[in-house]
């Protein structure tokens, strides 16, 4: 069976939620393997990374130690894709490759189509046995079918596409040595600052986001307590982004983030065509807005008219009530 590569997201060796997801697709299409590019000259360093991807499917890990990676852009992982794939296309074949569509995974994507001359597919939201990848475009407004006819399948897929599925795999470590050329080293980083953490989800992986706009007028307490009852993610109009009550890495929209998660709880959000474009795709919509004509209502599975400065509140408690 042929391999299907599979980037590992993760954060200083923690796998991020994308990568189990792509495994369970990857499953659909061959032999899973993934690519782990992180601190593996630590004593160690890939054993958990492995031990973890190995419980959703994968065969074989490749271990690519980032010591001469890390300090640069996203070039030089272009490149350990594009060695990784010559040598699994010399062992019996690659039938594609999945990467989380991030932006950084979406350029790492379009590099690498062009180093192995192969067809790419950005922000997949489905891909199915035969390779046929469903996308939603034009702001959300057409979902589209695709599938690759030249090369290998370079597929970016949305986090959230897919349920992770646990399927125990061989997990046999492949200990790889890339070779990083000058030409990928010309853009380096110069300094680097960690985001303060919040406890919360990372936005585009939550499975649930609760959003507010400008109807919250500044005051995102009431979102930010429904959130933490839930346990999601919280999110931001480009209204409310642009009044500097929240950071631009909160917004959710065509000019921001694009999510998709299980449960999408906005308020305060007229639901301007901008903002639907970021968070359409979610399963289930509901909507707070003490404007009954407001836009977002035609988008909604619930809708509430009301003040979400009562509205939420009263939701909270009783999630924490029936929690507790």
């Amino acid at each position: 069976m042929s391999e299907v590569l599979v980037l590992i997201d993760h954060v200083d060796g923690a796998v991020r939620k994308p990568t189990y997801e792509l495994l369970t697709i990857a499953k659909r299409l061959g032999e899973p393997s993934a690519v782990f590019i992180g601190p593996a000259a630590r004593a160690g360093g890939a054993d958990g990374v492995t031990e973890k991807v190995k419980q959703y499917g994968a065969e074989k890990v490749y271990v690519v130690d980032d010591a001469q990676i890390k300090g640069y852009l996203v070039a030089p992982k272009a490149e350990v894709l594009q060695q990784i794939a010559a040598q699994a296309l010399g062992n019996g074949g690659l039938a594609a490759i999945l990467i989380p569509s991030s932006a950084e995974g979406k350029e790492i994507g379009a590099r690498l189509a062009i180093k192995i001359e192969s067809g790419l597919i950005t922000d997949a939201v489905d891909v199915t046995a035969d390779g046929v990848a469903t996308q939603s475009v034009f702001a959300g407004n057409f979902t589209l079918t695709g599938k690759v006819t030249k090369g290998t399948p370079i597929i970016t897929v949305k986090p959230n596409s897919a349920a992770p599925e646990e399927s125990a795999g061989a997990g046999a470590v492949v200990e790889f040595a890339a070779t990083i050329s000058d030409a990928a080293k010309k853009a380096q980083i110069v300094a680097s600052q960690p985001r303060q953490a919040t406890g919360r989800p990372e936005l585009t992986e939550a499975a649930i986001v609760v959003s507010g706009g400008r109807g919250t007028g500044g005051n995102f307490e009431p979102v930010e307590a429904l959130a933490d009852a839930l346990g999601a993610a919280v999110g931001a109009s480009r209204a409310a982004v642009d009044s500097g009550w929240m950071p631009h890495s909160f917004q959710v929209g065509q000019t921001g983030k694009t999510v998709s998660p299980q449960l999408y709880v906005a308020n305060g959000i007229s639901g301007a065509i901008q903002h639907r474009a970021g968070m359409q795709t979610s399963k289930t919509i509901v909507a707070v807005n003490k404007d009954e004509e407001a836009p977002i209502f035609e988008l909604v599975d619930f809708g509430v008219v009301g003040d979400l400065h009562t509205v939420l509140p009263a939701a909270t408690e009783q999630i924490v009530k029936r929690k507790g």
